[in-house]
């Protein structure tokens, strides 16, 4: 009964039967294919292009797509996709995970899969795990693609952005996961189209999916950068606002918590810089600053906004009276309230962009992937990607012995017994590859082989660079190879001359991982294509793993049953106890993982929809009716802000006025006469009119396309630097937002519903920056698009995931007699060298 429901659920059974018949109709072809010329099949690949132009579906040409590139890698390669191959490919073409053990080959599998998709002209990205097998399969794949008619292209991290552009226009672009990761974040950077390097993400095959997509998930990658504002400039600002006297060089609005430089304040203020302008387009920077100064003073009270404590200034929540720890300001408040308290100013170094691999690679229309090890982690697989783990047979049948664990008292006894193995082995030639958890115990073991005269390769993350070569060397007669269990994934373990006789590869483990994943990739090295093979794993009652799940009972019963070191226990019942402990890991895991998505998930959203603002800021020819549209919009806010009440006597016009002449217009150009007993609705109009009006003298000033040019310059500007300080708030807020659990609260709800509420205020931010620029900002005949801050790659693999210090490069200095390198004619003396 079992037997039949088992063939009635199980949808991997299902699936590999409809494979089976996709791999019969790509056999029956192989005869008409074998006929054709070399020419004969090139010409297919034209032939399948036109007939997707047309509207014809990629699957309905999947049989004979495959048939030709079968026959292809034949001629080229001298490879010819064995069956089971076929059935790998067509899974991948599906959007699945095709589980083939190590050996059955992988990388020509994809071949067929990535030819069939690249033919839609739409760029496929094949990911690897690093640069050494990118290269290796863009190199030799590449020959078979470029027979067929396709272009290859390597995308490399020392490539510069002309070569990267060239890469990703390929029809197949090879790469390793960070790098197409970075590049999709440097893209929405950037300030004009043409630097953009990656094309729209269309259909990608992962090669060690699992190691890219569950072991490396939660790494962000992060682009971090030093903000042109500096600690020094708020300390200055802080310094020049302390001078300033409400109502003769700012007013102060209650109920809006507004403030705004009068006329003789921004006198002030240019004469304290030793600037003709401030609001000069170069000095967009130190007007914020100053902006930030005035509000941390005025509209900021301690003790009833925020407090002091331990130094840090902390959030008071206005509605609870909870202190919000964790989260800060945006925008450079915080910094400037610092500055205020005189405290030390924070985070000068800010994350400017950042993804998790999670989220880059949902983003891609379809994704496949592959790996020798999947089906432990299905679950995760299909809830997060929305992918199948398809189980492909093995070519030929496994005849690998894996032999049950022994299990030793102390971890001395156990090492004890892994070397006398390993020297037994050695002693008749059989090669051994031995997989440790850390790199420590791969150097204690190389030790222990070193005194018994085993001569023996170290595969750990300190010699990686050698990785290749080692492996390719492991199954040689005599070989003993001591790896840390990820090293040399991708690269196959073949065996040398004689190997066969002796046993074929014998890996041996030296514990337990957490992940059974990890086991069973460790041993899938041995036993590839039909070989013999054995595999042994050595635990002890003082390891990690044993350690956690309460092994204690059983040391007590070896000591009580007699058992000294020499003697392990060969015992079903532990080895379950391993594997229940390991399906716990995982599923906590697992539970880390999804969290981290729901976090990630709230900025995924805002980066969407920053990104896809950014890209139309930068594609569009005319911004004027988005510019036009923001102003309404803060002139909206403010009217409505300064007349809620519902007594037309007691609403605020003097604060209205105050605002518009120190963020939209020329003073005195709308005063409290013009809209005293007008209803909103046409005070509003009145403010529009007249900000139309001004809007277009100057774009009579400037030339329609200076001012097209000119608006691009502020919004980008706006976009970004309100952009780059919201992730930074949000990052502050995401290491706090734990202890909001004391409160009786939903850490991810609160996350979720204050990074709303951050964004919505980001927003009107960015409105707000946008309408004063472009209202108010002197522009010269050089205008320039400039990045807010210089970004660089974490690499997340370093330590901590924190950029490493890179040598400061010394600038060319100017001379003072010499003209501003900022383009505004002066000498330098007179402009930015006062400054300094």
């Amino acid at each position: 009964m079992l037997g039949i429901l088992n063939k009635v659920f199980d949808a991997n059974k299902r699936e590999i039967k409809r494979l089976e018949k996709i791999a019969d109709q790509i056999e029956e072809l192989a005869p008409e294919m074998e006929r054709l010329s070399d020419d004969g099949i090139r010409e297919r690949t034209e032939r399948f292009k036109e007939r997707y132009q047309k509207g014809e579906d990629l699957d309905d040409m999947l049989v004979e797509a495959f048939a030709v590139v079968r026959e292809a890698a034949r001629r080229v390669l001298g490879l010819y996709p064995y069956r089971v191959q076929l059935m790998g490919g067509a899974s991948l073409h599906g959007g699945n995970i095709s589980e083939m053990k190590t050996g059955e080959g992988k990388t020509l599998t994809a071949t067929m899969p990535v030819y069939l998709n690249a033919i839609t002209g739409k760029g496929v990205h094949v990911v690897t795990v690093n640069e050494y097998l990118a290269s290796r399969d863009a190199e030799e794949m590449g020959q078979l693609y470029n027979f067929l008619g396709l272009t290859v292209g390597l995308n490399l991290n020392s490539m510069s952005k002309e070569e990267k552009r060239e890469a990703y226009k390929a029809d197949i672009t090879y790469g390793t996961n960070n790098e197409f990761g970075f590049d999709y974040l440097r893209d929405n950077m950037v300030l004009y189209k043409d630097q953009m390097v990656q094309r729209p993400l269309h259909f990608a095959v992962i090669d060690e999916v699992d190691s890219i997509l569950i072991d490396e998930a939660r790494t962000p990658l992060i682009i971090s950068g030093n903000a042109q504002r500096t600690p020094q400039l708020y300390i200055q600002a802080n310094a020049v606002v302390r001078t300033l006297k409400k109502d003769e060089d700012f007013t102060y609005d209650e109920k809006t918590k507004g403030v705004q430089l009068t006329e003789d304040g921004i006198t002030k203020v240019e004469k304290a810089f030793h600037i003709d302008n401030l609001f000069d387009i170069s000095h967009v920077t130190l007007n914020h600053h100053i902006n930030q100064a005035l509000k941390a003073h005025v509209s900021m009270h301690r003790d009833v906004d925020y407090v002091v404590q331990e130094g840090e200034i902390v959030i008071v929540d206005s509605f609870t009276g909870r202190l919000m720890k964790g989260r800060r300001y945006s925008d450079g408040l915080h910094q400037s309230i610092e500055a205020k308290e005189g405290l030390e100013i924070q985070n000068e170094s800010m994350t400017m962009a950042t993804i998790t691999f999670q989220n880059y690679f949902r983003m891609y229309e379809k994704l496949s992937g592959m790996t020798g090890t999947a089906k432990t982690e299905e679950e995760e697989f299909r809830n997060i990607y929305n992918m199948n783990v398809i189980v492909i047979p093995t070519n030929k049948p496994i005849v690998r012995d894996d032999r049950a664990d022994l299990i030793y008292a102390s971890m001395e006894g156990k090492f004890m017994a892994v070397v006398e193995d390993i020297k037994e082995r050695y002693e008749k030639g059989q090669p051994v590859l031995v997989g440790t958890v850390a790199v420590e115990t791969s150097e204690l073991i190389s030790k222990l082989l070193t005194k018994k005269g085993v001569r023996h390769n170290v595969l750990n993350a300190k010699n990686h660079g050698r990785e290749a070569e080692i492996i390719l060397e492991a199954g040689q007669r005599g070989a003993v190879t001591i790896a840390t269990n990820m090293a040399g994934r991708g690269t196959d373990i073949k065996l040398g001359e004689g190997v066969i006789d002796l046993g074929g590869l014998a890996v041996i483990g030296t514990e337990r991982h957490e992940s059974r994943r990890i086991d069973n990739q460790l041993r899938g090295r041995s036993g590839r294509q039909g070989d013999p093979g054995v595999t042994q794993f050595y635990l002890s009652m003082e390891d990690e793993l044993m350690r956690r799940f309460g092994s204690d009972n059983m040391k007590t019963m070896m000591t009580r049953l007699g058992m000294d070191d020499s003697q392990p226990i060969q015992s079903k019942m532990v080895s379950r106890a391993v594997e229940s402990a390991q399906k716990r890991v995982e599923g906590n895991n697992f539970d880390a993982r999804k969290q981290l998505l729901q976090y990630d998930d709230v900025l995924r959203q805002q980066r969407e929809i920053i990104y896809k603002q950014r890209y139309d800021v930068i594609e569009s020819e005319n911004l004027r009716e988005i510019v036009e549209g923001m102003i309404k919009s803060v002139i909206e806010r403010q009217v409505a802000a300064h007349t809620a009440n519902e007594e037309i006597d007691s609403w605020n016009l003097q604060g209205i006025v105050d605002y518009v002449n120190a963020n939209l217009l020329p003073e005195g150009d709308v005063t409290v006469d013009d809209l005293r007993g007008k209803e909103a609705d046409e005070i509003m109009d009145i403010i529009w009119e007249d900000v139309k009006v001004r809007y277009n003298e100057k774009e009579e000033e400037m030339g329609a396309e200076q001012m097209r040019e000119f608006e691009k310059v502020i919004l980008l500007r706006a976009v970004d630097t309100k952009w780059i300080d919201h992730i930074d708030a949000m990052d502050q807020l995401r290491q706090g937002i734990h202890l909001r659990a004391y409160g009786q609260t939903d850490p991810l709800r609160e996350y979720q519903h204050e990074g709303f509420a951050m964004f919505e205020s980001m927003v009107l931010a960015i409105e707000e920056d946008a309408a004063k620029f472009v209202m108010k900002a002197e522009i010269r005949n050089n205008l320039q698009r400039q990045e807010v801050a210089k970004g660089q790659a974490v690499n997340p693999k370093e330590e901590g995931g924190k950029a490493k210090k890179k040598p400061v490069r010394k600038e060319e200095e100017v001379g003072r007699n010499e003209p501003c390198p900022c383009g505004s004619g002066k000498k330098f003396k007179h402009c930015h060298g006062r400054m300094g």
